[in-house]
């Protein structure tokens, strides 16, 4: 009889100890999850864009992760280097910011790439008749390189991957074109703008406009100068890629070396040329020189009836000239040539080393830059699309028809440290051979050296 009142006791004490370490895994269980919806702020700082562009964007992520705030932030370009730096050193800076594509190599050791999984939690409301909120604890696995050039233009996969890692993704593109002022072409008797530049050549000599002392009443094209051309460094750059120029090798520029097919032809060299003698008042082609005013201003006073600019330069000039009666056309390509080449340059957003919510960043930054998702920014902002599924329908869009058509071959080409030193350098190799301090064959080997050392 004892044995089996014992019997009956040891089942009830195991019994007992069931239950109790069921219901202390499941309180366990329910702390992780609960963990993963705790209420957070992300800090997201950028330059390109107001909050109302981003404002669709934040509350459809809001509407999946409703723990997760999103804090916007917007800086001015000249005061967010130093807004970062200052903010990093005291330990309260973003968590996901905003850089330029050819920054990527000075803040690389700023920046937690990519892991190749992302865990965020979220509520979900489950139930037909009683209805209640159920934790999920999604896994996101990181974009293979083959998902990076499936569903980005090839530019992007050159310069966010490295290592076998994502270091950021972009939201938008930004490419070269040509703007163009119709009316002065229209008095010109020009029925379209220029495609090659040959024609535009041709065109500038009908354009172009000077007075009986020789000065420049009327430009045909703000080129050949670089501290009042903007955007100079990227049509240098265009125009070096079109020409076959080999930008770099073996993480070197090495746009002094001669074209593939012929030994004595040097492209980097003739690209040089060709834009400097636009500013050289003993060519035919003289239209610029450095005492004009910038060539955003020029086209803007309608004494310029070319302009070389971004897509994001299209609302400066709406807003800053109502009444300008202009287009936009596509860069102009070498005539003849079996290759189309653009220049690129653009922002990506990226996740700080420092930031305390890892996983959360970087779905944010997945979710900001998937096609289904960044179309609202992109109509907001009329930015370029990234996204090789939206090329099509910005296509036919009155604003970006000519920029999105060249997207597919926009390249960018720096992967330094020091972007900002290494365009300086081009600026004043531009200026050197402009005012005949040094020959164009000495301009490049002199500031090859010090563009090389910013890699």
């Amino acid at each position: 009889m004892m044995k089996r009142n014992f019997s009956k006791i040891i089942i009830l004490v195991l019994f007992l100890s069931f239950i109790t370490l069921t219901g202390l895994r499941c309180t366990i269980f329910s702390q992780k999850a609960a963990e993963r919806i705790k209420p957070i702020v992300l800090n997201w700082w950028r330059v390109a864009d107001s909050a109302d562009t981003t404002t669709e964007l934040i509350s459809a992520f809001n509407a999946q992760y409703s723990h997760v705030k999103i804090n916007y932030q917007q800086f001015r370009p000249e005061e967010y280097e130093q807004a970062l730096l200052e903010a990093w050193a005291e330990d309260r800076g973003p968590d996901i910011f905003s850089i330029p594509n050819t920054l990527l190599g000075k803040y690389e050791t700023k920046i937690l790439p990519m892991p190749p999984k992302i865990t965020i939690g979220k509520q979900v409301l489950t139930g037909t008749i009683k209805k209640d909120y159920k934790i999920v604890v999604e896994t996101k696995q990181a974009p293979t390189l083959r998902d990076l050039k499936n569903n980005f233009v090839g530019t992007v996969v050159e310069d966010t991957y490295k290592d076998d890692k994502i270091w950021g993704l972009p939201m938008a593109l930004d490419t070269l074109a040509l703007y163009y002022n119709r009316d002065l072409l229209n008095q010109a008797r020009l029925v379209e703008a220029p495609k090659t530049w040959e024609d535009l050549v041709s065109d500038m000599k009908l354009l172009t406009i000077l007075d009986s002392k020789g000065k420049i009443v009327q430009s045909g094209a703000a080129l050949g100068t670089a501290n009042n051309v903007d955007h100079a460094v990227g049509i240098l750059s265009a125009l070096m890629l079109q020409n076959g120029t080999m930008m770099t090798r073996d993480n070197k520029v090495s746009f002094n070396l001669p074209s593939n097919d012929d030994p004595t032809y040097f492209p980097g060299e003739e690209a040089i040329r060709f834009y400097t003698d636009f500013s050289n008042p003993g060519k035919e082609v003289y239209a610029w020189n450095k005492d004009m005013p910038s060539s955003l201003d020029a086209f803007l006073q309608g004494k310029a009836a070319f302009y070389f600019g971004y897509a994001s330069d299209l609302l400066k000039i709406r807003s800053m000239a109502p009444t300008l009666n202009f287009d936009v056309s596509k860069m102009p390509q070498i005539g003849g040539s079996l290759k189309e080449a653009n220049y690129a340059n653009y922002y990506i957003e990226t996740v700080s080393k420092k930031t305390k919510y890892m996983n959360e960043a970087w779905a944010f930054v997945m979710f900001a830059t998937d096609a289904k998702n960044v179309k609202s920014y992109l109509d907001r902002a009329k930015r370029l699309t990234a996204q090789r599924s939206l090329i099509k329908g910005q296509l036919a869009d009155f604003d970006l028809g000519a920029f999105a058509n060249t997207v597919l071959t926009a390249e960018s080409w720096y992967h330094g440290e020091n972007w900002p030193a290494a365009e300086k350098a081009i600026k004043d190799m531009i200026n050197d051979v402009a005012n005949n301090n040094r020959t164009i064959k000495e301009a490049i080997a002199y500031y090859m050296q010090i563009i090389n050392q910013t890699y």
